[in-house]
């Protein structure tokens, strides 16, 4: 039924293709869930996103330092807990992460992990299709009924007998659904993924003896955190659910969020689970809320590792905060992947995973990330080898309310292939992103919306503050330039004219330069690059 039309209450407008299947997720129960979530709480969404434009334009000129809230002092030094979770999300000791496409999903529930989160953030570029294929798939995981042929090889996916826990991650509350309008305006594209999968799939999800289960991205304050608490209970309510039916998990990813764990956590402890700690996006998050301060120039990409001290602090903060409030504070993701032909590279890679899963289990974490089903006997070995119980919620380390702990940037270099190497992997994730991939491997990571994120923001804050390289050049604007143009030149090479033009990879570069040579700085790459895709 491509093309065709669905019914719609008043008010409301499905500007994407209605294809088969879709009316299935566009019920009239759907669409009038919707609109009730959109005209209660778009204009608090809207007026929050403001709030953090206004903040940064202080946090720009000086008039406000990121700090603990005086104001939430009492926050802090109460005590109180968040319920316990549910026994399905008690030992989440590895989860894997990854796109909503339906190959991706059988395999991730199928790989041995505790859990997957299925990512209609970071790991998705969100085309219509992408996003709306992505609720169908998630129903039909959740009700045992998904399959998938790959029509290339042949080869066919089911699901196993017993798999692992579905979380799905929403998009920010920055991101619009562009093609759901709900009385002349964008559907919050945060609520658009939230309420369709918990409405088709609470009532399966509760037979099979689990429960719709969500990570939540991107917030930065406390009082993001009570708009989603008020979205959940009026969806809770809409449904007839019981209140503290969804659990949540909520990825601190954002430099000023580090701030507020206790107010985040306190602000949804109905429906919390757990903490995140996001690496790659709070490093952006870093670079982005501080980026007027020269002194906070970071080294290149590769040196700014879990084990400097402003990243180790927070995500000692994180395991702090969590344990004392009884929730499960969880590790990031390591973005090394499997690599095929080298089996040096790939006992090299191996290594480092085992590395960073062993380094997280020790730091008291309850479970971490990987993304590729080859890493979850690692982790989970890790972990394994640490955790006696399910979590670690019993290791509470000491933490300080000392700013300067989150705020200091480590030593290091910034070398020319530094630069190269943000160039290159900026444009070949933003040239996937443009043409429906949001999780791309780049040179045996696994590259997502975060990680280029940190390179367009390391080019960008390197050439406002004129650093200096290793080498002794200084990075301005006509350095750039010839090393965008030596990068671009050696990709076309590569790739060659008909890939490159398939690809659209010359729009992906004149995005990338835009915002890397603009004075101003762009809150996120995926919103010019969504103007893009938005038709597809």
């Amino acid at each position: 039924m491509s093309g065709t039309t669905i019914s719609t209450p008043d008010g409301v407008t499905v500007r994407g293709e209605i294809r088969e299947g879709y009316d299935s997720i566009l019920t009239d129960e759907a669409l009038e869930l919707l609109a009730g979530i959109h005209r209660r709480f778009d204009s608090e969404r809207r007026r929050l996103l403001k709030a953090r434009l206004e903040r940064q334009a202080r946090l720009d000129s000086g008039e406000e330092q990121l700090d603990f809230p005086a104001e939430t002092a009492a926050i802090r030094a109460g005590e109180w807990t968040v319920p316990p979770a549910p026994a399905d999300l008690a030992d989440r000791r590895v989860e894997i992460t990854g796109p909503v496409d339906r190959k991706m999903i059988i395999n991730a529930l199928n790989s041995g992990a505790k859990g997957f989160m299925a990512d209609f953030e970071d790991a998705s570029s969100p085309s219509w299709t992408n996003m709306m294929d992505g609720q169908i798939n998630l129903r039909d995981a959740v009700h045992g009924k998904i399959d998938f042929t790959d029509e290339t090889s042949g080869k066919s996916y089911a699901l196993k007998e017993d798999t692992a826990v579905l979380i799905v991650r929403a998009r920010g509350l920055h991101l619009d659904e562009v093609h759901l309008e709900i009385d002349g305006a964008p559907m919050a594209g945060a609520f658009f993924d939230f309420a369709l999968y918990l409405l088709h799939n609470h009532e399966e999800l509760k037979k099979r003896g689990t429960g719709p289960y969500f990570y939540l991205p991107k917030l930065e304050t406390r009082h993001e955190a009570r708009l989603w608490s008020l979205v959940i209970r009026h969806c809770e309510e809409t449904l007839g659910l019981e209140r503290g039916t969804v659990r949540v998990t909520v990825l601190i990813e954002t430099l000023p969020a580090a701030f507020e764990l206790d107010e985040i956590i306190y602000a949804l402890r109905e429906n919390l689970t757990a903490l995140n700690a996001g690496r790659w996006d709070y490093i952006f998050s870093y670079i982005k809320r501080q980026r007027t301060d020269g002194s906070k120039i970071l080294p290149d990409r590769a040196a700014v590792t879990m084990a400097v001290p402003f990243m180790a602090e927070y995500a000692k903060r994180v395991i702090a905060v969590c344990h004392r409030r009884g929730a499960h504070a969880m590790g990031g993701m390591s973005a090394f992947i499997p690599v095929k032909g080298d089996d040096a590279k790939n006992e090299a890679a191996m290594d480092k995973v085992k590395a960073d899963k062993t380094r997280e289990a020790e730091a008291g974490h309850d479970g971490a990330w990987v993304a590729h089903p080859a890493l979850v006997p690692i982790a989970m070995a890790a972990f394994d080898k640490v955790m006696d119980g399910p979590n670690q919620l019993s290791k509470v380390p000491e933490v300080a309310e000392d700013r300067d702990l989150y705020l200091t940037p480590p030593g290091g270099d910034i070398t020319h292939e530094g630069v190269r190497g943000n160039i290159d992997v900026a444009i070949r994730y933003l040239s996937s992103w443009l043409t429906g991939r949001g999780a791309v491997p780049i040179h045996n990571l696994m590259e997502d919306a975060a990680t280029a994120e940190i390179s367009r923001a390391q080019l960008w804050q390197w050439r406002v503050h004129g650093a200096v390289l290793a080498s002794g050049e200084t990075v301005d604007r006509a350095y750039l330039e010839k090393a965008i143009t030596s990068v671009v030149e050696e990709l076309k090479a590569e790739l060659g004219n008909e890939t490159w033009s398939r690809n659209r990879a010359d729009e992906a570069v004149e995005i990338f330069r835009e915002l890397v040579m603009d004075d101003s700085f762009e809150e996120f790459l995926t919103l010019p690059a969504y103007r893009r895709i938005a038709s597809a």
